[in-house]
């Protein structure tokens, strides 16, 4: 018998995964625009501006959604429980911290690096999962996960030498990075368990806390808000994130609902296929030719999301993580 909220979730999950690519690839065009390119002798400007404005209109799109539907009145009263709360917190883990230690680390240990250990983000939040959720995977979910990871990990590596001269440094960095990135999906799904608050309310807080730190702290702390200004006096640009932002803002919908529908651990092992459609949109929008290998690890991705989300059978043995109990 089929599943229809596995299903439901699987499809949410796929969904986010092919619209985070779309984001991705497009950002990447934004990014090569003049207005950035102005920046690139600093590193950490276009990959923070970016991300800041991007919440930022993501934000805007929710608001006007939510108040058109009439439920954005509903979604800023949940800042006033604990379910709110923890999304402020899931919030501030995956944009302003994820974000900016992920750029940190690309300044000290170079953009391969980088990529791959990112890429195990979502083992580290089914090992929190576990813990904080109780949510187990089977054997076989379990090596669907490992799949996906091993071939996001040789699609992301380029071959590239490190960049800067401090690794130890960029390893905690990317560390940090990785963490905030996978307790965020676990953090979501504790807000968001027994309808404590709905996917489209809980985005709608995070969008905001994660441009209001960006705003507040982040860009004024490493860059100041020069930047900022000089991307919001060209209107193209501003236009064209504007838009963006929407792919954006649909890929996260569809991310947390697959995280209430299916839990943040195989949430994340659907959404983290972006990493093999990107290939095919890069392709498809840019014109870039892709090799038969990264065809194959694409299909490789998308094959172990599909193990990992897969209902277990009940008689199939799990892998159990041994818990302490403290006397």
């Amino acid at each position: 018998m089929i599943d229809k909220k596995a299903l439901s979730g699987a499809s949410y999950g796929i969904v986010s995964g092919i619209t985070w690519a779309i984001d991705t690839v497009l950002i990447g065009v934004i990014l090569s625009m003049t207005t950035f390119l102005e920046f690139q002798e600093i590193l950490l400007v276009a990959p923070l501006v970016s991300t800041f404005l991007h919440d930022a209109f993501s934000a805007i799109w929710l608001t006007f959604l939510l108040g058109v539907k009439g439920e954005l009145k509903t979604a800023l009263s949940k800042l006033k429980v604990t379910p709110g709360r923890l999304i402020i917190l899931a919030g501030t883990l995956g944009g302003p911290i994820g974000m900016t230690f992920y750029v940190l680390s690309l300044q000290n240990i170079g953009a391969s690096y980088t990529a791959v250990i990112s890429s195990v983000y979502p083992a580290v939040g089914a090992f929190f999962a576990f813990f904080i959720l109780k949510d187990k995977l089977g054997l076989k979910n379990w090596m669907g996960l490992i799949i996906s990871i091993t071939f996001i990990t040789l699609l992301s590596y380029s071959g590239e030498l490190v960049v800067g001269s401090n690794i130890s440094l960029g390893l905690i960095f990317i560390i940090i990075c990785v963490i905030g990135w996978g307790m965020e999906s676990v953090v979501s799904a504790k807000a968001m368990q027994n309808d404590g608050i709905q996917p489209q309310h809980a985005l709608l807080i995070r969008q905001y806390t994660s441009a209001f730190v960006f705003g507040i702290i982040i860009i004024p702390i490493f860059i100041g808000h020069s930047y900022t200004v000089h991307v919001l006096a060209s209107p193209i640009t501003v236009l064209a994130l504007a838009g963006v932002a929407m792919a954006g803002t649909l890929s996260y919908v569809f991310y947390y609902k697959a995280i209430n529908a299916i839990g943040p651990v195989k949430a994340m092992a659907m959404n983290i296929t972006y990493a093999a459609w990107a290939v095919g949109f890069e392709a498809l929008i840019l014109g870039t030719a892709f090799t038969m290998k990264e065809l194959i690890y694409g299909l490789f991705i998308i094959t172990g999301s599909i193990i990992t989300v897969m209902v277990v059978d009940k008689k199939e043995p799990r892998l159990h993580i041994k818990e302490h109990s403290v006397t």
